[in-house]
């Protein structure tokens, strides 16, 4: 029988496999434009189930008096996370298009945007990875 607890880990983890499909997107455009439009909105599907899984998440294990603070915390830490990752996307493109670098066989900035593409697609797994780490058993947080 499966449980909610599994399920759940199921949906996280089918939520980050699909963001991976996102790594297809620049390569697959080759063939078709289409490629990419459909890929990109699967990956961001795939986004908006990321956050009502996280939010929901927070819901279920913190006390409703720490929730707000605990969803602030996190939206700040996603928006400097946010201005961070674009400050370095437009360092990287500048540098690819000057230095001509090559990534995976693309060249210039086309390898630069392929570098962030699987930033993007990684970055899921990774996060997942990071609360597995630090939260090993779901269960409700109880504050003094």
């Amino acid at each position: 029988m499966v449980t909610e607890a599994i399920r759940s880990r199921m949906v996280w983890v089918i939520t980050g496999v699909l963001a991976l499909l996102v790594l297809l997107a620049q390569p697959m455009g080759t063939i078709s434009p289409w490629f990419p439009i459909i890929l990109i909105g699967l990956g961001g599907a795939a986004h908006q189930s990321w956050s009502a899984n996280i939010f929901s998440t927070i819901g279920d294990m913190f006390p409703k008096s720490a929730i707000a603070t605990v969803t602030g915390i996190g939206g700040m830490a996603g928006g400097v996370g946010s201005m961070i990752l674009q400050w370095f996307a437009g360092w990287l493109f500048v540098y690819t298009d000057e230095t001509a670098m090559q990534f995976m066989g693309f060249e210039g900035k086309p390898a630069g945007y392929f570098v962030v593409f699987c930033i993007c697609a990684v970055a899921y797994l990774i996060g997942w990875i990071v609360m597995k780490t630090l939260v090993p058993k779901y269960k409700p947080i109880v504050l003094d």
